[in-house]
């Protein structure tokens, strides 16, 4: 027997001011479903999944959900200044029996402490706790809005994990397709204010959505054809009985209605280049570039050299240095040793993630045009509100202040007015936040047919597959390693990397042997792992015994009331414990991969 949804909406309708905003709106969520709501930036995606959330009621419709059904929706604007500390803030998302340990599992994922005061956090650091907020009562229903914002690669790729294996039913909005791609299996389109849905992933989307407006597009010219018949036989037509003229009156009326009432699907945005003319074929190059802050190696000996026309993409978790090396690569910060040289005539233009160039209190239209009505692109003059028009800014928005736009808005202003600037080097920090997928197809093209070089920092798997030629990736201690294609080439070739090592070092004992080392010579394991290898199974059981106990002293109900200084050191005490069992038991099963390794070399000699 079929269960009931767990939550459905039904003929969802709600207007702003005297635009609807949705007209036919529903949706239809089941346990277990994994479903992606897609749609253009300004569709109301956000709104409906409010709505879903119950934050947001509307005009007219239905919401139904079902008794007992716990949800936890995700805001992409957190507030949290009703609480002292992060803690405090995702323990309050906890309802009760629920286990506080994974409030501080998921907060230690993301980077976090719980100790952290809310008034001092990043937009990043509210929006990870917010994510640990919402996902620590594994609740029925998970209503995600961008949860991948402001999280670095491996962020992303864990919390990917996480929600695979998650139980929760889940309904995501995300501008990341990989993302899309690996956890969707049903979609649901929201378009002009009415929903439509496509039972399959995100993968098969697109080519879906494409044929749905083709298909439009050809019902709409038929329409267009008939009332053309229609007025002709109005003028020319032979006079036939008044009741037959009223009826076809009538129904060229209705058609006339029909397409009057026809609301396009939004146009892209269309970007044009702004050329400043050819660099030379040497646009930058670095010759063992090192920069250090304090003790720590950011960049240590690394060497590029990049050329007019390049791709290329700079990944690593956030604090891994991506910025301060592309300082370096661009002239915005000199090495502490090394060497950087620049090809001639290079106009650089740059994309900031954290949207410095904009000002709250600028209109859209001081952004792109201060002082005047004129934009110069491409070398030719270009009123702003065409230019407006061409990143899909409406005329009534020129007065609109930047603070009151939306993520999606500023990240489109942001491209117009560094897109505007002639250059030969664009550079792009995050390009792909907040905007949505068609806008990203736009971006994509532009890319490809942009004559000069492009050096980009994205945490986005499936836009640097498209983009990037080469892919600059941090290996650890200030080492950053240059792989040649996107990143799935990247992952493949790091890959090949340890088998090649391998090789090579099974290539050197073959060739040692022949060069006359005698056969009975067995390989042996170092004192030290030795050592390490017999010890590391008796410190992990004092660790699970550690553990143990400190889980029981947690569970006491009144803990963190009666003494919450000790409830926190405890819980630090836990976390440390846990890590530093991680790091053993890897350890002790690198140990006996290698003692196996050794054995059987040995076994064949």
């Amino acid at each position: 027997m079929a269960t009931p949804p767990l939550l459905t909406l039904q003929s969802m309708a709600l207007t702003f001011g005297v635009t609807p905003l949705l007209r036919d709106a529903s949706l239809a969520v089941s346990e277990g479903d994994r479903i992606c709501l897609v749609g253009r930036n300004g569709s109301g995606k956000s709104t409906f999944l409010k709505i879903a959330a119950g934050l947001v009621e509307a005009d007219s419709g239905e919401r139904f959900l079902h008794p007992g059904a716990t949800v936890r929706y995700l805001d992409q604007d957190p507030d949290l200044s009703a609480f002292p500390s992060v803690f405090d803030y995702v323990r309050d998302g906890l309802a009760p029996g629920d286990d506080e340990h994974r409030a501080l599992y998921y907060l230690n994922a993301l980077g976090l402490t719980g100790d952290e005061a809310t008034g001092t956090l990043s937009g990043g650091e509210r929006r990870r706790a917010a994510l640990a907020r919402t996902l620590a009562p594994a609740p029925d229903l998970l209503l995600l809005d961008e949860p991948t914002n402001h999280l670095d690669l491996p962020a992303i790729e864990w919390l990917e994990g996480e929600l695979k294996s998650s139980g929760s039913a889940l309904v995501l909005i995300s501008h990341d397709r990989r993302f899309l791609s690996n956890l969707s299996r049903r979609t649901v389109w929201l378009d002009r204010g009415v929903t439509q849905d496509l039972d399959r992933g995100f993968a098969a989307f697109e080519d879906w959505r494409d044929d749905l407006l083709e298909k439009e597009a050809e019902e709409q010219h038929k329409l267009d054809r008939q009332i053309a018949r229609e007025e002709h036989w109005v003028r020319y037509g032979v006079t036939a009985r008044r009741k037959r003229n009223v009826r076809r009156m009538r129904e060229l009326s209705d058609l006339k209605t029909t397409r009057r009432d026809y609301e396009k699907s939004t146009g892209l945005a269309s970007i044009e280049q702004s050329d400043a003319g050819k660099t030379g074929k040497r646009v930058v190059e670095a010759r063992s570039i090192c920069k250090t802050y304090g003790n720590a190696p950011i960049v240590h000996d690394f060497s590029i050299r990049i050329e007019r026309g390049e791709r290329i993409g700079l990944i690593g978790p956030n604090g891994a240095g991506k910025t301060t090396l592309l300082n370096m690569l661009i002239g915005k910060l000199a090495p502490d040793s090394g060497t950087v040289e620049f090809g001639t005539n290079l106009e650089i233009a740059t994309l900031d993630q954290h949207r410095a160039a904009l000002k709250p209190e600028w209109t859209v239209k001081d952004a792109l045009s201060p002082g005047g009505d004129m934009v110069e692109v491409g070398g030719r003059n270009k009123h702003v509100m065409s230019y407006m028009k061409d990143f899909l800014f409406r005329p009534e928005q020129a007065g609109t202040p930047v603070a009151a736009l939306s993520g999606g808005e500023k990240a489109r202003l942001l491209l117009a007015r560094a897109l505007a600037r002639p250059s030969n080097v664009l550079v792009l920090d995050e390009p792909t936040n907040d905007l949505d997928l068609e806008t990203l197809d736009l971006l994509e093209d532009f890319i490809a047919n942009y004559e000069g070089t492009v050096i980009l920092i994205t945490h986005d798997r499936d836009f640097l597959d498209r983009i990037a030629q080469r892919v600059i990736a941090p290996e650890g201690s200030g080492k950053w390693q240059v792989y040649a294609g996107g990143y799935s080439d990247m992952l493949a070739q790091r890959g090949a990397d340890v088998a090649a090592r391998k090789a090579v070092k099974i290539s050197a004992t073959a060739r040692s042997g022949q060069a006359g080392t005698p056969k009975s010579e067995k390989r042996k394991m170092s004192n030290k792992d030795r050592y390490a290898l017999e010890k590391l199974p008796g410190e992990i059981d004092d660790l699970t015994t550690e553990i143990a106990a400190l889980e029981a002293e947690l569970a006491a109900p009144d803990l963190f009331t009666r003494d919450p200084d000790h409830f926190s050191a405890t819980s630090k005490r836990l976390a440390a414990a846990q890590q530093s069992l991680d790091e053993k038991e890897t350890r002790w099963l690198e140990l006996e991969a290698l003692r196996e390794e050794i054995e059987a070399e040995n076994a064949e000699k």
